[in-house]
């Protein structure tokens, strides 16, 4: 990103898609963020565009009209019950219509008892039916592909949201979650091929079943959180023998198998996996990654926190000679996948990401921040590959007037000017 900086109330007017009505918008209210251009070398150029072209699905299931998929980004604005509200449809359906080949939920709590934040939409019980109908259909409408990211949060629910002690694979003294029975495992990996079904009734075409950032299937998956003695654990077997990773993977495995069982055969089934901490190291996520790529899911999603985050910098035991400077996702990218798609996120903000991301082998990206940013994200993109136009990026902080012109509501952005998510949203200027 260059220092040179433009007009930004001109860029705004220019390139934005955005239906706000002119006297609420941030250029009226002089709070419109500041942009920098992008330089972007002509292989690059050629490289990312790549990313409008059509992907298709080994089930079968509708294709995405371009590789841009909607992070799955915790919003904190639906209702406490799980039903869906206006702000989290207007957020959504406004990222369908700014160009998303997908446009995936937010984590959506399959038990009551694994809700994990404030204002989180849930698809535990057929209370939801409605809100998930109306969702699928506004994002079909605008010609993407609508998912939902099914979750249970595990040792991560707040006592405060589900009212008694947090779950969990084993006993974890950090976050006061005790190990749940097996009966309970059974009930948990039974509601998350029910929300499946429930979503594919509702008229999604698929879901990711969310196995990372620490969560239910992630502490599962973990030889760190998971120490249990029956089947759904290592049990006395060493906990990264064939024998204690195949425990570790039951959950994950079983909800698969029945997800695919109860659902028509071109039913999209993602997984998304963090490529290393909440109890995980490179080399065995990788492992379990390589098992994961023989079983009949469609897309494989790799949070990286950063896609030019170095192995090196993950995993530095795990580097051997010749890849000090290997990406950490080069590590997964280059595993044996077939027709199964593999996906990356973290920090994809221009084009020079994605050309990076495609370079190196992604078949496609899951803006976050980006797409938060600016509704319309793909579309800007599209615009300055197809015109050779410098993509204009708007740089943080913004202001919550300006978020609010790209469709977040007010539940959002104080979710967003959290600890969590350092100089994303600056103060309010004074009038």
């Amino acid at each position: 990103v260059s220092n040179s900086e433009t007009d930004p109330t001109c860029l705004l007017a220019n390139n934005s898609q955005s239906t706000s009505s002119p006297e609420d918008s941030p250029e009226s209210s002089g709070k419109m963020p500041k942009f920098a251009e992008t330089v972007v070398s002509d292989k690059a150029r050629e490289l990312a565009k790549k990313i409008l072209e059509p992907m298709t699905f080994r089930s079968g299931g509708r294709p995405m009209k371009n590789r841009f998929m909607l992070a799955p980004l915790t919003n904190s604005q639906s209702h406490e019950d799980g039903k869906m509200s206006e702000e989290e449809y207007l957020w959504l359906t406004k990222r369908a219509e700014g160009g998303h080949g997908a446009t995936m939920t937010c984590a959506s709590h399959v038990q009551a008892v694994g809700k994990g934040f404030p204002g989180q939409m849930g698809c535990w019980t057929d209370d939801h039916l409605e809100g998930l109908t109306r969702m699928a259909e506004g994002i079909k409408r605008h010609g993407s592909v609508p998912l939902v990211q099914i979750h249970h949060a595990g040792m991560r629910s707040p006592e405060s949201l589900i009212g008694g002690q947090p779950l969990a694979p084993s006993d974890d003294e950090e976050w006061k979650a005790r190990e749940m029975t097996l009966e309970e495992v059974k009930g948990m990996r039974d509601a998350f091929i029910q929300a499946a079904v429930r979503s594919q009734q509702a008229g999604f075409d698929g879901v990711e079943l969310h196995g990372a950032h620490g969560y239910v299937i992630c502490n599962f998956l973990s030889p760190e959180n998971n120490r249990r003695k029956d089947e759904y654990g290592p049990g006395d077997a060493d906990t990264f023998s064939v024998e204690g990773r195949a425990g570790r993977m039951r959950l994950l495995l079983e909800i698969i198998k029945g997800v695919r069982e109860a659902t028509q055969p071109d039913f999209i089934v993602g997984v998304r996996l963090s490529a290393e901490r909440f109890g995980m190291k490179v080399s065995d996520v990788l492992e379990i990654t390589r098992l994961l790529l023989n079983e009949p899911i469609d897309f494989l999603d790799i949070s990286c926190w950063d896609v030019r985050k170095t192995l090196k910098e993950a995993e530095p035991e795990f580097v051997k000679p010749g890849e000090e400077s290997m990406l950490l996702m080069d590590k997964f990218l280059a595993l044996p996948r077939g027709d199964i798609r593999m996906g990356v996120a973290g920090k994809i903000k221009n084009v020079e990401d994605i050309a990076l991301c495609l370079e190196h082998g992604v078949d496609f990206i899951l803006p976050g921040r980006a797409s938060i940013l600016e509704h319309d994200w793909p579309r800007k993109i599209e615009q300055s590959l197809t015109t050779g136009k410098p993509y204009m990026q708007p740089m943080n902080p913004v202001s919550p007037e300006y978020l609010a012109s790209q469709f977040l509501s007010p539940k959002f952005v104080e979710y967003l000017s959290a600890a969590r998510w350092n100089n994303f949203v600056g103060k309010e200027e004074e009038e």
